[in-house]
């Protein structure tokens, strides 16, 4: 590399390093429709224990190849548009780049971060995977099987037993629902870290759950406690950031969410949200605009109406548009299919809402394939 040229990567790398020293959580859309990776910062104190910089959620995994349920004649559907992530690989990869920059190493440096460098190129970046549905466009066996099998699953119910039943994984766990005033530390089932727990929203009626959420939460604000804390939580285990009393460092231990919704949930059903003790601030609601039904019969995907509704009780600082990708394929469901496209500032005109005085200070982001955002 030339001397202007590597000027100029230092440049850029320090712009990016910049960025990432707000230790915020970093969203990647890995496709055009409904697979991302959240990059959530770990406490800095799990960090001075030597673990990275970051815990890697990747979620609902689907790159290339087709997806079909009950039978290919009924429903069969391909990527319209090519994947930016192609392989659970290039996730690795794309983790691995953040840290990296994350960790401030830069060209030049002494031999031992060259061997460090090295080091982190051997170990598996994603933490653990969480699944929303069964269905094989959120649970795709053959994305999920690129993933090692040590790394954690939390997966709905049939969705889990769909994957126990791969013998892949070592651990595959069903993720609780999370009910009127909980405290979301309960929901930090092993091998998850104490800091964070996965869980998910249900709407009463749903026997399917096809309209639930997951709940991804988390504390970043965390200390070492010298005496006994209120509850004990349970030992951070993954990539040795253990620490026996980890406990938030305010009085009233509120967390950070994140709720993913591919197919919408009934913004009734989010009160679990508001009741939450500790409190619970909703940093991003991931919730698609289109409106997808089979017909009159089955309303799929709930759309940017129910969205509008659901953001209403959350006033979560980020909503991203989510499943909308309109894809290739065909089946006898079909045949059947109505999908009307709604943007944001429609639906708030059909709710005689003004975006100004509703959600002036909400960052709505329709972010594409490929795309990533801090979340600041």
């Amino acid at each position: 590399m030339d001397a202007p040229s590597s000027q100029l990567h230092l440049e850029i790398r320090d712009a990016v390093v910049r960025a990432l020293a707000t230790r915020r959580p970093i969203l990647h859309h890995l496709n055009a429709d409904t697979s991302w990776l959240l990059q959530i910062p770990r406490p800095a104190n799990a960090v001075k224990h030597g673990s990275r910089v970051y815990y890697n959620v990747l979620i609902d995994p689907w790159f290339v190849g087709g997806q079909s349920d009950v039978a290919k004649w009924f429903s069969q559907q391909f990527h319209a548009t090519e994947s930016a992530v192609k392989s659970v690989a290039e996730v690795e990869e794309l983790a691995r780049q953040v840290e990296i920059v994350a960790g401030g190493w830069r060209l030049g440096k002494a031999k031992s971060s060259d061997r460090k460098v090295q080091e982190m190129a051997e170990e598996s970046y994603v933490d653990c995977v969480a699944v929303s549905h069964e269905f094989t466009d959120h649970c795709h066996k053959e994305t999920l099987l690129e993933v090692h099998g040590d790394v954690p699953v939390l997966a709905t119910e049939q969705a889990a037993n769909l994957i126990s039943s791969w013998n892949h994984f070592r651990t595959v766990i069903t993720t609780p629902t999370f009910t009127d005033n909980a405290d979301w530390h309960d929901y930090s089932l092993s091998p998850l870290p104490s800091w964070l727990s996965i869980s998910r929203l249900t709407a009463t009626g749903d026997s399917l759950y096809y309209h639930s959420a997951l709940l991804i939460t988390f504390a970043t604000h965390l200390f070492l406690s010298h005496t006994t804390p209120k509850k004990r939580y349970s030992s951070l285990s993954i990539n040795g950031d253990g620490a026996e009393h980890l406990i938030p460092n305010d009085s009233g231990e509120a967390a950070e969410c994140v709720i993913y919704t591919p197919h919408g949930i009934p913004h009734a059903a989010l009160s679990p949200i508001a009741k939450a003790d500790p409190p619970l601030h909703t940093l991003a609601f991931l919730h698609g605009l289109h409106d997808v039904s089979i017909s009159s019969a089955q309303q799929l995907n709930l759309g940017a109406k129910n969205g509008v509704l659901a953001q209403r009780i959350l006033r979560a600082k980020y909503w991203v548009a989510t499943h909308d990708e309109v894809k290739k394929g065909g089946g006898f469901i079909s045949w059947f299919l109505r999908r009307k496209i709604w943007t944001l500032e429609d639906a708030l005109r059909a709710a005689k809402m003004d975006v100004d005085d509703e959600f002036g200070d909400v960052h709505f982001q329709d972010m594409g394939n490929g795309e990533s955002r801090i979340l600041e």
